[in-house]
């Protein structure tokens, strides 16, 4: 018996050994409704189980983001090398917040820069890359306008983004985004508005980082 038992938990250990390691993507965003939520969701809706997202539940300015992603991002790196153990490592950090009248925001990304971890910044708000879903938008757009623009579409909108309402139309934003972000580096003027740089982070998310 109890070399039965032995047996099965080499044997269960050998197949854990055998499974691919899940692609470890840490979130840190600005709002603590709007992003954390559909980032949330859209994980659910694509199921890819060679993914995990952690989203951090603490909200700030994008400089406080970036140090808090810096931190929990280095918090993982001790844990492997304690662990011996490099599946407690991320493979990508990634901060998500707007333009918006945030103080600070060129020191944000610049320290994002050094320390290696990825930024979705939209110009002038997430609703932006919400609203892509459903229209061109060329011209640039405030914020309210962005909101308010967005509520034609989905009318119970209110800083909760229905990621399964949307997907029909996901790859449509995709294109749009990508669109706008390489006319704005064309122009020499990245991250001007309209662009945003969250179809980076979700297409990371849907195809596990390959």
């Amino acid at each position: 018996m109890e070399r039965r038992f032995r047996d099965r938990i080499r044997d269960i250990g050998r197949k854990l050994a055998k499974r691919d390691p899940k692609h470890r993507i840490l979130v840190v965003c600005e709002g603590k409704v709007t992003e954390p939520e559909y980032f949330k969701a859209l994980q659910h809706e694509f199921r890819n189980r060679l993914v995990h997202v952690e989203i951090d539940k603490q909200a700030g300015v994008p400089l406080t983001v970036v140090k808090r992603a810096i931190d929990l991002s280095r918090q993982a790196d001790e844990a492997a090398n304690r662990n011996e153990d490099d599946n407690l490592r991320y493979n990508d950090v990634w901060c998500v917040f707007d333009v918006d009248e945030h103080p600070n925001l060129a020191e944000a990304l610049e320290l994002a820069k050094k320390s290696r971890v990825q930024v979705a910044l939209s110009n002038p708000c997430i609703e932006l890359w919400a609203l892509l879903h459903f229209q061109d938008q060329n011209e640039r757009i405030h914020r309210h306008e962005a909101q308010h623009a967005l509520k034609a579409f989905m009318p119970k909108y209110d800083k909760a983004l229905d990621f399964p309402k949307m997907k029909a139309w996901y790859e449509k934003a995709v294109d749009r985004a990508r669109v706008l972000q390489e006319r704005a580096e064309a122009t020499g003027e990245p991250n001007r508005n309209p662009s945003t740089g969250v179809y980076l982070l979700t297409e990371i998310i849907r195809i596990g980082g390959a």
